[in-house]
């Protein structure tokens, strides 16, 4: 895969440009224009201070295809640079290296009363305060936006002649910047509000395509979570129905890819047919966890399918880079794959019915009447391959021909140009296809995938931490940037999730351990929730605090859930109270717009209705594992899994404490509330025992 070149020296960069000493893959897609570029950090402010110039500010990520453009259009021109270096100090920031700087001016983006995403365009004083920005730019005037180098003209003009106004936008901003970082807060969470949510999402949903609105459609893993919930809560099957029809949708999509496996960010149309290209793994690691759910209720083999080509294509393509060499992989995962290569989008992706035809000979009927692929193509005169119009599958040895046929066709790709490889290792990102994994290789028997759940663990504990303490980014051998409570809160779930699944005790200290750190440097003692960065972060002009979900999980919906497994799982009253705390910080949130916080909803469930399940028997024991596998072929979105060896004790307060095996045999008990079933040692006893409550009327 392609990947950009290693670091070049200072002395061998183009007009001043520092970038060529950065680990970002994005960065250095840029070392070599013509803008003098900087990286965030109080050199480039100190600059800006010596030379009175205000600081343009562009945030963007390598996988991001409007930034491509941009930095074709304009950044890579010399007279459009030129201008930028006259009038600007002028620094270049990786958002996923950087998502504490990406929150603060996204947010100052919207206060100014604009739409964000990257390419973010920012302008700043030289302290480091908004004053005004925009996202894309083209270099001339068009699409109703005004060209860049106009911008860059009066911008330094006003920046220059206007003190009083450039005084009044940047006051404004810091105070606004402020108070968004107050949190509302309310009381405890009810289920009634849970049912409230779920029941206005539903009506948001698109009832013919699947998904939330219109276009553009993005996957929104955390609401069909939420909804599944609901389902499974109430028994409402329009929740289940909606959930159902989105994942059916997006699996047969233009959004997936059908031949290598692995989900793209989101589509321009609301089909799920066209997709911007580039494949996060933030998106995949959550989808898994959604298909998995669904898979567990439902035995869809769809799902099935698609959760193992996911799978195989982050285990195949997304272990990142070790040393640079191509030879050495480290173990955790890599960030994304590109939209675009050889400048244009979609190009690695996309097919011509020639192309069909040629490769698959006597198969390619059956295998254009299937994928879509037809003369002219359905995009720009190619096909991008989707099951939309029939999305159910078709026999079995239908279905044996079609597979032969991907196998052909993904081998004739991989000898195309790859889109750029984003092989950075983030902490937040790895958390979550780290649980993902253990939560899914039990499900579908794949001891493989947990072996690389733990082994990527493994890397992020010991090798992203400095001083005790997490670092946010890692590639090539170089750590770099403190955690944010992401970080923390991805990782502290991962550590859960491994939990439950070896029955490994460190992993739960670990989690613990990352709790304690978010609680001494992150809690806001005055208003309660959890900031994003730390109280030693040195260089923001703010310290960010939401429970808003953004196309990741929310660092305090998700450290909620975290915290009320810890409580369960140790019986310590002072997780039930940090959680509870934590819930009502921002539950005032709920009057103000509720559809955000959907990771925030689903911690809360889980504290209040955990499913304390125990199965007492030594890991590894036939009967034990028996009782386990019944565990996890159920959907159980509440449950607290634990596994004790005979010896072993449960804490003080659980309501199984004292509960041991029945006549010598691996026993489960099924707690609700302070409830617990009575002893089962036949694994259809504790099917029946966990199957919905209209399922064992």
């Amino acid at each position: 895969m392609a990947e950009a070149d290693a670091p070049r020296t200072e002395s061998s960069q183009t007009g001043g440009n520092r970038l060529g000493g950065e680990t970002s893959p994005y960065l250095l897609q840029h070392r070599d224009n013509p803008v003098a570029w900087r990286p965030w950090g109080e050199a480039a402010f100190a600059e800006a201070r010596a030379s009175g110039r205000p600081v343009l500010l562009s945030v963007g990520y390598a996988a991001c295809h409007w930034c491509h453009v941009m930095a074709h259009e304009s950044f890579e021109d010399p007279d459009i640079a030129a201008l930028m270096n006259e009038l600007f100090v002028n620094i270049k920031v990786d958002r996923e290296e950087r998502p504490d700087v990406d929150s603060i001016y996204q947010s100052a983006l919207a206060l100014l009363g604009e739409h964000g995403g990257w390419p973010l365009t920012m302008f700043l004083t030289p302290e480091g305060e908004p004053f005004w920005g925009g996202t894309y730019f083209p270099p001339e005037p068009r699409y109703g936006r005004p060209g860049f180098p106009q911008v860059l003209r009066a911008v330094a003009e006003i920046y220059a002649n206007d003190k009083p106004r450039i005084e009044k936008n940047t006051t404004a901003l810091k105070d606004a910047l402020s108070k968004l970082s107050r949190n509302h807060r309310g009381d405890a969470i009810a289920q009634s509000a849970l049912d409230q949510v779920a029941g206005r999402l539903l009506g948001e949903v698109d009832q013919a395509n699947g998904g939330i609105g219109g276009a553009p459609k993005f996957p929104q893993p955390n609401v069909l979570k939420l909804l599944w919930r609901a389902w499974k809560r109430n028994g409402d099957p329009a929740q289940r129905d909606a959930v159902d029809l989105t994942m059916t949708k997006m699996a047969q999509g233009g959004i997936y890819d059908h031949l290598g496996g692995g989900f793209a960010r989101y589509t321009v149309d609301a089909y799920w047919l066209v997709p911007h290209f580039e494949k996060m793994l933030y998106d995949n690691a959550q989808l898994l966890e959604v298909l998995t759910w669904l898979w567990q209720d439902t035995r869809n083999p769809l799902y099935e399918q698609r959760a193992r080509e996911t799978v195989g294509w982050v285990l195949r393509e997304m272990i990142a880079d070790g040393d640079g060499s191509g030879s050495a992989p480290c173990g955790a995962f890599a960030a994304s794959l590109d939209a675009d290569s050889e400048g244009e989008e979609g190009k690695f992706y996309v097919w011509s019915a020639e192309e069909i035809d040629a490769l698959l000979g006597a198969d390619a009927g059956l295998f254009m009447q299937h994928y879509d692929v037809r003369p002219g193509g359905n995009w720009e005169g190619k096909t991008i391959l989707n099951r939309s119009a029939a999305p159910g599958l078709a026999d079995a040895a239908t279905e044996a021909r079609l597979a032969a046929c991907r196998e052909k066709l993904l081998a004739a790709r991989s000898q195309r140009v790859w889109p750029g490889w984003d092989d950075k290792v983030l902490a937040d990102w790895n958390g979550l296809m780290i649980a993902a994994l253990a939560e899914a290789a039990p499900v579908f028997g794949e001891a493989a995938w947990l072996d690389a759940a733990e082994t990527a663990f493994a890397f992020v504990a010991t090798q992203m931490a400095r001083d005790g303490r997490l670092c946010h980014a890692w590639r090539h051998g170089r750590l770099n940037h403190p955690a944010t409570l992401d970080d923390y809160a991805n990782m502290a779930a991962a550590a859960v999730s491994l939990h439950e699944a070896t029955g490994k005790a460190a992993y739960l200290a670990q989690a613990e351990a990352w709790c304690e750190t978010l609680d001494r440097h992150y809690w806001d003692a005055a208003n309660g929730g959890y900031f994003l960065t730390a109280d030693d972060a040195s260089g923001l002009i703010v310290r960010t605090k939401t429970a808003y979900d953004s196309a990741t999980p929310s660092g305090n919906g998700t450290i909620l859930a975290v915290l009320a497994r810890l409580f369960y799982l140790t019986g310590k009253a002072a997780y039930r109270e940090r959680a509870e705390a934590l819930a009502t910080a921002f539950s005032g949130e709920l009057l103000r717009n509720f559809f955000p916080l959907a990771s925030l909803l689903n911690g809360a469930e889980i504290l209040e209705n955990a499913l304390q399940i125990v199965i007492v028997g030594p890991r590894g024991a036939a009967e034990t594992d028996t009782l386990v596998e019944t565990v996890t072929r159920h959907c159980l979105p509440n449950r607290v899994l634990q596994v004790l060896s005979p010896e072993d004790d449960l804490p003080p307060g659980h309501p199984a404490a004292g509960k041991g095996q029945a006549g010598g045999k691996a026993t489960a008990y099924v707690c609700r509330g302070p409830n617990c079933s009575l002893p089962m040692t036949d694994a259809d006893a504790l099917a029946e025992a966990l199957a919905p409550r209209e399922d064992r009327a």
